[in-house]
């Protein structure tokens, strides 16, 4: 008998492979979707982070083939994905909102952007804070007054400067860590409803 210990997570990983997925992270998506209401059919949705495309598979079934999946990485997708989904590989750093279609050009803005983890815990933590700002600033670029976003976040030092971010893009903000992130993970996901209007010229007077 092995004497390794299954996580009580690891089941999320063997479910992805038996359904088709090529990362647990679906899983986080979908009950973060359960919880919020984040799609409906036809939506437009941009993804950022994308690879290896769990997310935008999730995403592009949600919103049907009347809707549309845009997905940013700087890696390409690992997946065969459907002909309503665009996968581009691109730096987000250097993005803008023409690139994406300008102001309104999406109902659904997603980053399950991460840094390459270097070991040090603090420079993860702030790593990961700069991609969720520049999450939050494309979605206030880009969102339809009304529109949601969600990213996700290392917890760290800047958690509560991301959440005043967020709250100055929309009227509600919410906390949540998925059943299936690892118990010893320290992500945590921001999740943003009812973006407010002439978010573009909110975040440029920060």
């Amino acid at each position: 008998m092995s004497g390794r210990k299954q996580r009580p997570q690891d089941h999320f990983g063997e479910r992805a492979k038996r359904e088709g997925y090529p990362a647990r992270s679906i899983y986080k998506l979908e009950e973060i979707d359960r919880r919020v209401k984040l799609f409906r059919r036809g939506q437009r949705v941009l993804d950022l982070g994308a690879a290896p495309g769990s997310w935008t598979m999730y995403a592009a079934d949600k919103v049907g083939r009347d809707g549309k999946v845009i997905a940013i990485d700087l890696n390409e997708a690992r997946v065969a994905l459907p002909p309503h989904v665009s996968f581009r590989a691109l730096d987000v750093f250097t993005l803008t909102a023409d690139d994406l279609g300008g102001p309104g050009s999406f109902d659904v803005v997603l980053s399950d952007m991460a840094p390459h983890t270097s070991g040090s815990r603090v420079r993860d933590q702030f790593g990961s804070y700069e991609l969720y700002l520049r999450a939050v600033e494309i979605a206030g670029e880009v969102l339809v007054p009304g529109g949601s976003f969600v990213g996700k976040i290392f917890q760290g030092a800047e958690l509560e400067q991301a959440r005043a971010a967020t709250r100055a893009r929309f009227e509600t903000v919410k906390i949540v860590k998925p059943e299936a992130s690892r118990s010893e993970s320290y992500e945590i996901f921001l999740v943003g409803l009812s973006a407010k209007a002439n978010t573009t010229a909110t975040s440029s007077s920060q």
